[in-house]
């Protein structure tokens, strides 16, 4: 694991869809930022995406067993005594709290009407405008980031062209920006 200096938290509607969820661990273990979660967060996760019928019991302790094996340095602790002081939505103050533990500058979530408010130095950044900015700062990066997550998929095995069609249902600017560097258009 590469350690950036960039500090973010993700919150769990970020970590849920399969596609978005892998392109942004992918670019945290490429360095292109330092991942933070807690322990709420991922309970969230796993808990939504078995609730959905996304996953079973048993492959949600596998995928919550494998991201924090990527990421050992990713899990915030000792913020609990933090939330009741966070400005924002009572039911995500924890993520905000585990923010101002990590010392991070953003929270990537989908959810930004319950982070408006939030302490001083850490702003809410959508997955959209999140990539987008990781895009920006490395252009080519980040596609080649895209083209080995494509090339990476074995069950169903997706094309990169593919990929970026479904990532554009969550994160569109990103997912165009990706295809006009490759010289791809998705419409």
């Amino acid at each position: 694991m590469i350690v950036a200096p960039f500090k973010v938290v993700l919150d769990a509607n970020v970590l849920y869809p399969f596609s978005l969820r892998d392109t942004l661990l992918r670019a945290a273990a490429d360095g292109f930022f330092q991942l933070y979660w807690s322990e709420e967060i991922l309970d969230e996760t796993t808990r939504n995406l078995v609730a959905n019928g996304t996953i079973t019991e048993e492959q949600a302790a596998r995928l919550r067993s494998a991201m924090t094996g990527a990421f050992p340095e990713s899990m915030v602790i000792g913020h609990d005594h933090l939330i009741d002081a966070m400005p924002n939505h009572d039911k995500d103050r924890h993520v905000a709290a585990a923010a101002v533990k990590a010392g991070a500058q953003v929270i990537v979530t989908s959810n930004l009407k319950d982070f408006r408010a939030l302490p001083d130095g850490i702003e809410a950044q959508s997955p959209d405008e999140f990539l987008s900015n990781l895009f920006d700062l490395d252009p080519e990066g980040m596609v080649n980031l895209v083209r080995g997550q494509a090339q990476a998929l074995r069950n169903p095995p997706r094309a990169f062209e593919e990929l970026l069609r479904g990532l554009a249902k969550s994160v569109p600017d990103f997912a165009n920006s990706l295809a006009g560097h490759a010289g791809l258009s998705l419409t």
